[in-house]
């Protein structure tokens, strides 16, 4: 028999909410006044305290995401905030600060564009820190994903070369700072020279333009190949990255950026001799407590940076976000701030 939960104080009866009704433009993201949502047994409901804003959120309110999606719908795969009610034994308490992400939030149930979520409590981060909620609203999705792709994809060490394709995406930056910190030389492309300073200030190495093409301007910097490479552009350029590593390194293709997400006709003699191939796609569990508070902490300590585009505050800046995230002209994470 499931357990009663733990609650805080008493959740209002309505909220505020971004609701997609249907696919559409910006015009489809509309607040709504709507009912605060029960928790099922075993979920948690967090009051949310800053969201950042992604690419598949976007894909989401023009119909483009995968057929689990289905409207209306509170877009929102990752946010931060404070648990207003938890189940007994699954040590969450109310008052306490987390992060939620993925595991369907936001696409086959309601996720952060709100006031308050319920999520599985197997996939909320318990955290404690002083940084503020926008700052902590950027990292779950791009922290999970730029972790997992390093030491899952790529099993990254100190010492090593990384080549980070896409670098100017959330991911590609926060991978960057993380690569930094274990240690690594990091070369990152951007395909927009005016770019490249915005690279060499967080930290990387060898910011490079991607022309389409790159092989050749890595092997100049790097004659026998880097060790790792992640690839964040897609399917297109594969080829091409795969000739950037060294015999024996490793690719870890972990998203498409500009789309292809396959190559027609693949044939595995497209991967050079000795050239491993991988790929990365995790959840939430694959970033944990620990390492989280060990991120959030070098943050505070100006050890990593939280490569944040803009804040927004309020629901009614979602939008505006949503326009941010397609123009892609400001590199970083677009995050809204939520009032209390």
């Amino acid at each position: 028999m499931n357990q009663p939960s733990a609650a805080g104080d008493a959740a209002p009866a309505t909220m505020r909410a971004v609701v997609v009704t249907r696919p559409g433009g910006l015009d489809a993201l509309q607040i709504q006044d709507v009912a605060v949502p029960a928790p099922q047994p075993g979920w948690v409901r967090i009051k949310v305290k800053a969201f950042g804003v992604n690419e598949s959120e976007v894909a989401t309110r023009k119909g483009e995401s995968d057929p689990e999606v289905t409207y209306p719908r509170v877009p929102g795969i990752e946010g931060v905030g404070i648990i207003d009610q938890a189940p007994h034994g699954s040590g969450l308490r109310p008052g306490q600060q987390v992060a939620t992400l993925m595991g369907g939030m936001g696409r086959s149930f309601d996720g952060s564009y709100a006031q308050y979520v319920t999520v599985p409590a197997a996939q909320v981060i318990p955290l404690e820190t002083s940084l503020p909620w926008d700052v902590v609203g950027a990292l779950p999705e791009m922290f999970q994903t730029a972790y997992g792709s390093l030491k899952t994809g790529l099993d990254l060490q100190a010492g090593q070369t990384l080549l980070i394709r896409g670098g100017t995406s959330t991911v590609g930056l926060s991978a960057a700072t993380m690569a930094k910190d274990i240690g690594a030389t990091v070369i990152s492309t951007t395909r927009h020279a005016e770019r490249a300073d915005d690279l060499r200030a967080m930290g990387i190495d060898h910011p490079i333009v991607d022309e389409g093409t790159i092989a050749g301007k890595v092997r100049d910097l790097a004659p026998e190949g880097v060790d790792a490479a992640l690839e964040l552009v897609g399917c297109t350029v594969l080829p091409d990255t795969l000739g950037c590593v060294r015999a024996h390194g490793t690719v870890c293709f972990t998203g498409a950026l500009a789309g292809g997400w396959s190559i027609p006709d693949f044939t595995p003699f497209v991967i050079p001799s000795g050239v491993r191939l991988t790929s990365y796609a995790g959840e939430a569990t694959d970033l944990p407590a620990q390492v989280f508070a060990q991120q959030l902490q070098a943050i505070a300590d100006g050890r990593l940076k939280a490569p944040i585009a803009k804040t927004y505050r309020g629901l009614e800046q979602v939008r505006d976000a949503q326009a941010g995230v397609e123009s892609g002209t400001t590199p970083g994470k677009h995050v809204v701030l939520l009032d209390d």
